[in-house]
């Protein structure tokens, strides 16, 4: 690209010195025509300012290239006044820097017309004062939704399922506020049928939206429908899969070769349990298989121990050693073990404990 006369020239210039290659200032300058018109001082004053918020250099071409105008915006006439504002909804530092790495729109839209209507309407739905803010710079984008068209349809959705209590919908926007980024028709009331469809209750389906909104976001046919065929094909009937999504909804969403398949071969050939236990106990696929579920086994092993997958899993290590393991304070301390376990790696750990229950 050749340096035209003028302003032109003198922002390609200021855009090379920052790293970005030809065909990159091609694309702002298309995508941005106030570019063309913009000197290198005024550019370069605004960078200097995205510094200042705490935005590191290295990621201030990645801002600029979702958004070049924040280069056109004005250092005092815009983007001071925005952060300003977007600070006040910060509870630490760095919040409003990486808010703006996540989503640079949210420089360039009005406060009046944009900011404050939406902090309303999540109040109005139940988001304490203190955590709305929370909410917007943890999901930016949520400033360029359109709270009549987009944001106000999904809130109905999820009260349509029977919401009653005052603030539930908010309580699930805190959980997850990318929810609201969903098409209604398209990805939250087809997954809502499907999970109905799988056998959950209104209720069990209210249960799983409220604790793990996320899983009303994932894909059918891509995430759920292979999880619950998996679980189907482990022997688990309709009733039973559905037990095991409401104990645990995250099933349908961990991956079937990573996670589920090398957890269930560990419980059945390695364990040496059936498949039922995990309907007693979903939380099974919660826990790690190297870290928990391994080690966990092979001290039971050790001590020719039986136990149900609760009484196995549902505490923590050092509960566990307590019950299992280890059965007076001379053996070890409660304090040294929770040392050993962050200091130490497993196969060191495994040894010690054995060592003790040996003794």
């Amino acid at each position: 690209m050749e340096a035209g006369n003028g302003h032109t020239g003198s922002i390609v210039g200021f855009l090379r010195e920052k790293g970005f290659d030809e065909g990159s200032i091609r694309e702002l300058l298309k995508r941005c025509k106030r570019l063309e018109s913009l000197g290198r001082d005024r550019a370069s004053e605004s960078w200097d300012y995205l510094r200042t918020v705490g935005i590191q250099e290295r990621k201030l071409p990645h801002v600029v290239s979702r958004c070049p105008k924040v280069l056109a915006l004005g250092r005092d006439e815009k983007l001071v006044p925005a952060v300003q504002c977007l600070a006040t909804l910060g509870t630490k530092p760095g919040d409003v820097a990486a808010a703006v790495v996540k989503f640079p729109h949210i420089l360039s839209h009005s406060v009046e017309e944009k900011l404050c209507p939406l902090l309303a309407f999540f109040q109005a739905l139940g988001v304490p004062e203190a955590r709305v803010g929370k909410l917007l710079l943890l999901n930016p984008r949520l400033i360029s939704y359109s709270i009549q068209e987009k944001l106000s349809h999904i809130a109905a959705f999820l009260s349509g399922l029977g919401f009653e209590e005052e603030g539930a919908v908010g309580r699930i926007l805190l959980k997850n506020p990318y929810i609201m980024g969903y098409s209604v028709e398209r990805r939250l009331r087809p997954t809502a049928e499907f999970l109905r469809s799988i056998g959950l209750g209104e209720k069990d389906l209210r249960k799983l939206v409220a604790s793990f909104p996320e899983v009303l976001c994932r894909d059918v046919d891509k995430v759920l429908r292979p999880n619950w065929e998996f679980l189907r094909q482990c022997g688990f009937g309709r009733q039973e899969i559905a037990g095991v999504v409401t104990g645990y909804p995250p099933v349908l969403m961990k991956s079937v070769e990573n996670s589920l398949k090398p957890r269930m071969r560990f419980l059945v050939e390695v364990m040496g349990r059936q498949t039922r236990e995990v309907v007693e106990y979903p939380e099974f696929f919660r826990h790690g298989l190297k870290k928990s579920l391994e080690l966990r086994q092979r001290v039971l092993q050790q001590r020719n121990t039986q136990c149900s997958l609760s009484e196995m899993l549902g505490c923590n290590q050092k509960k566990f050693m307590a019950k299992f393991c280890l059965h007076t304070e001379q053996h070890i301390k409660g304090e040294i073990f929770g040392t050993l376990w962050n200091h130490r790696t497993v196969e060191e750990l495994e040894g010690f404990l054995f060592m003790t229950v040996e003794k």
